[in-house]
């Protein structure tokens, strides 16, 4: 892979992990396209290379903001597309607004595939593209308390399959990669609480963008991070019931943290 000769749109490139990945692909000499919502973090991000980044605030949920994503990728001649853009709430499905439930299918499902389609025409002109996939672990195993998350990414990594399948007699290759817990701003008090209480293990951003990179760089297809969530993903695909068992002996531990607080006096 010599990055030197890729043109990258990095979607949700001012989050946790997305900024990470545009630090180590600027280092590598890549040229971007970066887009989020926060500006000022793009522009940081911008400065690093200024000759090689642009930065394009925009909300990928909003169709005019995509279409103008899609035209700067147009005259940018992209070759890879990083979708990193996506939203978590920690909670207990029953205590989760239509809003939230709404507003995080729009960006981690509808959004995200809508703007791949939009960009396919691009990527198939190229004799070599990528389209990137960030996924989750919670897109292999249905954890308590991340139940709308779960269906989001679940339908994120069934995509990637998919695409991957449709699109294999094209110069176009399809990475989905799942990262396990992260430390990042997605996460709320209480669900850092709970990957204490758990004793779950906890990546650094800089960590899981370092291993997207190189899951690239080996043509990796369907790639989990971490260890033993490798192995949780493996048994909740062969014997779903132990893990079902397991999750139920933790299943008190996630209720007290997932459960609204009371704001009654």
């Amino acid at each position: 892979m010599r990055w030197s000769d890729r043109r990258i749109l990095v979607t949700g490139a001012s989050g946790g992990i997305g900024r990470e990945l545009v630090t180590l692909l600027a280092q590598r000499g890549a040229q971007m396209l970066i887009v989020g919502r926060n500006a000022s973090v793009l522009r940081d991000l911008a400065a690093l290379a200024p000759e090689r980044i642009r930065a394009l605030p925009a909300d990928l949920t909003a169709p005019d903001e995509r279409r103008r994503i899609v035209e700067a990728a147009d005259g940018a001649r992209i070759d890879m597309l990083i979708n990193a853009a996506g939203v978590n709430h920690f909670g207990l499905f029953d205590e989760q607004s239509p809003a939230a439930i709404s507003s995080m299918v729009d960006l981690n499902v509808t959004a995200t595939l809508l703007l791949t389609q939009a960009l396919l025409p691009r990527l198939l002109h190229e004799n070599s593209a990528w389209i990137v996939n960030l996924g989750s672990a919670f897109g292999a195993i249905g954890h308590p308390g991340y139940t709308a998350y779960c269906t989001t990414k679940f339908a994120l990594r069934g995509f990637s399959q998919a695409l991957r399948r449709e699109l294999a007699d094209t110069p176009i290759q399809v990475l989905h990669i799942s990262p396990r817990a992260t430390r990042t701003s997605m996460n709320s008090d209480r669900a850092d609480a709970l990957n204490t209480a758990l004793g779950n293990h906890v990546d650094e951003p800089a960590h899981v963008a370092a291993s997207v990179i190189r899951g690239i760089e080996k043509h990796a297809r369907d790639r989990q991070l971490g260890w033993p969530e490798c192995l949780l993903v493996k048994l909740n695909g062969m014997l779903p019931g132990l893990v079902d068992r397991a999750l139920k002996k933790q299943l008190p531990t996630i209720q007290q943290h997932a459960r609204r607080p009371s704001t009654s006096s």
